[in-house]
């Protein structure tokens, strides 16, 4: 049997060889760890106590600090799917690249709140295109049989990036200072640009055409997508599932530091356990997802029940925050975000293979929006929420009623609609 007119083999008569397919798939991923790694490096600086006394900063500024990013990040997340959709994926990821890169490092020069805050909603506006770019990517250049190892690979780059760069900002705060950590890790990056000009095709829109004509099925517009039960709870879902990521990246180096009293490295350390853990599971349970739709399980009954069982495990975080052993704590803090890995890359394939008809980057951007929504959340509410208790309990019981919430979204709103019956 011939291979359907959705696979990226059929779309295209020049199709990529495998190894340049999968070494894009890499590098996109080594684009998200930098995105990552220059949005989590204030979290690590905002524990360091020169850069808390410089600014002054209360555990609401620190939240605010924290949050700010998300501000334009999430706002702009859906025009940068129209502009991707509309010019392609490469020229306009590489001029955005260069912004974020340049921004990042121009951190080490805030001398007052006011422009630490200018300058991360500026990073917010530079990485806005990261995620709607490479989900368009790997929707026109892989197939479905392939995807989900492909959403594995790129997602846990929001894994390894904050796995990387928490113990990276520490390390280089320890050494220098935290105005040339910001320099480090953000110029550093540039060097990505080099195999990403050199090796990546800039052919996205001429495939989407190529499939549009092969398609029975005219494409969805946006606005009769949003009637959809179905985007609804997908977004719901994913504020719900980043609600404990960004906790995660936001506040917990602190919550290691101040609560459980461990020095900064070993924060930074065990922040970049747990969203290793994240990553590698993410990966695995991408291509497990894969192996079972291969042999006609149905797609997606076996990414949803990826999804969901990652919630569950991600929800056993509420007995490590209750306990008063660090050795709990730091343990279940690992488990659960390593669980959550089970959601990472079958989440965000299934919402292409359920709205298959919709416009891949504004689809990826309003989905993203509502990951960074939960970004701009997160950490301003758990500010909040230590300076109205004085400790963790009431942050950590948040998160645990997010992630319910996640889990019913997945269980009874996001399904396939019910076929009318037979006359």
């Amino acid at each position: 049997m011939s291979a359907p007119a959705t696979s990226a083999e059929a779309i295209d008569d020049k199709p990529l060889p495998q190894w340049q397919r999968w070494a894009t798939v890499w590098l996109l991923c080594l684009g998200m760890i930098i995105a990552y790694i220059d949005r989590a490096n204030l979290s690590v600086a905002v524990a360091d106590q020169s850069f808390k006394s410089f600014f002054q900063l209360s555990n609401t500024a620190s939240g605010t600090l924290n949050s700010a990013f998300f501000w334009t990040y999430a706002l702009l997340q859906i025009p940068a799917g129209f502009l991707v959709d509309r010019f392609g994926v490469k020229k306009p990821y590489s001029a955005f690249f260069v912004f974020w890169c340049a921004i990042s490092a121009f951190t080490a020069v805030a001398g007052s709140m006011w422009q630490l805050i200018a300058i991360r909603l500026l990073l917010g506006v530079g990485e806005a295109l990261v995620t709607p770019a490479s989900l368009r990517w790997i929707r026109f250049n892989v197939p479905e049989r392939s995807r989900g190892m492909a959403m594995g690979i790129y997602m846990a780059g929001t894994k390894f990036g904050p796995a990387i760069g928490a113990p990276l900002a520490a390390k280089l705060i320890g050494i220098f200072d935290w105005r040339m950590m910001f320099v480090v890790l953000g110029l550093g990056g540039l060097l990505w640009l080099i195999p990403w000009l050199l090796m990546v095709r800039d052919d996205d829109r001429k495939l989407e055409a190529t499939l549009a004509k092969k398609s029975a099925q005219p494409g969805m517009p946006f606005s009769e997508v949003l009637k959809t039960p179905i985007l609804w709870g997908v977004l719901v879902g994913t504020f719900c599932y980043n609600y404990f990521v960004f906790f995660s990246m936001t506040w917990l180096p602190t919550y290691f530091k101040d609560h459980r009293h461990l020095s900064l490295e070993k924060s930074g350390a065990y922040t970049g356990f747990s969203f290793a853990g994240m990553a590698t599971v993410a990966i695995i349970a991408g291509w497990a997802a894969d192996q079972l739709i291969v042999k006609g399980w149905d797609a997606v009954k076996v990414r949803k029940a990826f999804t969901i069982a990652g919630f569950v495990i991600a929800s056993s975080e509420i007995f490590g925050a209750m306990s008063d052993s660090n050795s709990v704590a730091l343990t279940m803090s690992i488990i659960s975000l390593s669980g959550l890995g089970l959601t990472t890359a079958n989440y965000w394939a299934l919402t292409q293979t359920m709205l298959p008809r919709a416009a891949v980057g504004t689809i990826a951007g309003a989905q993203n929006a509502a990951s960074n929504l939960a970004g701009a959340a997160a950490p301003l509410i758990t500010g909040k929420l230590i300076d109205m208790t004085g400790n963790y309990q009431a942050p950590m019981q948040a998160i645990w009623l997010f992630l319910l919430l996640g889990i019913a979204m997945y269980v009874f709103v996001v399904k396939k609609p019910r076929e009318a019956p037979a006359a």
